[in-house]
């Protein structure tokens, strides 16, 4: 009998493998989506190794627009039981001086290639009553960021956006989970320029654990979940604090040590 299938995007390092992984343990058939092909290798054939599962592999850059279709295309009509829309990046920078081309790219991946891919493969599921889609946002989806403020942005209309759609999955058998980790251990930071910031010199959790606390509130059926009791605190404090208060504090984080 075939394994039902797991799409991943963005999963070649970080959150995104982990999640692989918890999916190959879980006995699904990974369905592994980055641009880097050489790690979606290595990984398949470590999940191949340690969970006896076959991967596909699946190069695609989200940041064109076109690249959500090929994913689909790639399936040949078949419905994922799980898709987890991981994949998105960050850059830090006063906008004024941001590259667009390089902020439109962030937009298309972080929002325009979740929202594709969620309205392509959700009528399958619809149809078959049974799936699951799991939305990586951030904490960053509660306050304005400055110094990356297209990025804070992305998350906060994945969160919206996926709040939205659960509602509107009720009773439909499938369900729609938003994760919302903070600083995590990835090459997350390095790649969006915030190693020496304020952000990621304070705690950070282990990419595994975030994507443990995602999987299993997924596979829950939860609306959402924030990764860390710390994070957690600090998001309930932001629905009292005056949203000024909030977007200096978040541009100081984002400064430079």
């Amino acid at each position: 009998m075939a394994r039902a299938a797991a799409l991943i995007t963005g999963a070649s390092s970080g959150i995104g493998a982990e999640l692989a992984k918890l999916c190959a343990a879980d006995g699904y058939a990974p369905v592994l989506v980055a641009r880097h092909t050489e790690a979606l290798f290595r990984l398949s054939a470590e999940l191949a190794a340690r969970f006896g599962v076959n991967s596909r592999v699946l190069a695609a850059d989200l940041a064109e627009p076109a690249a959500p279709q090929a994913v689909f295309d790639a399936l040949e009509g078949e419905t994922p039981a799980i898709l987890i829309n991981n994949a998105g990046f960050g850059w830090r920078g006063a906008f004024r001086e941001a590259d667009f081309a390089a902020q439109s790219g962030m937009i298309e991946v972080n929002v325009g290639a979740l929202a594709h891919l969620t309205r392509l493969f959700l009528p399958g599921m619809c149809a078959r009553a049974s799936g699951r889609i799991l939305n990586v946002a951030s904490t960053a989806a509660f306050v304005p960021g400055p110094y990356m403020a297209v990025y804070y942005a992305t998350k906060a209309f994945v969160f919206s956006f996926s709040l939205a759609v659960a509602e509107e999955l009720k009773g439909s058998g499938v369900t729609m989970t938003v994760l919302c980790p903070g600083p995590t251990r990835t090459s997350f930071g390095a790649v969006a320029g915030l190693a020496n910031s304020k952000l990621f010199q304070g705690p950070a959790m282990d990419a595994a654990e975030v994507a443990r606390i995602g999987y299993q509130a997924m596979r829950a059926g939860k609306t959402e979940v924030i990764a860390g009791a710390r994070n957690r605190w600090m998001m309930w404090g932001t629905r009292f604090a005056p949203r000024g208060i909030l977007t200096r504090v978040t541009a100081r984080l984002n400064s430079p040590v």
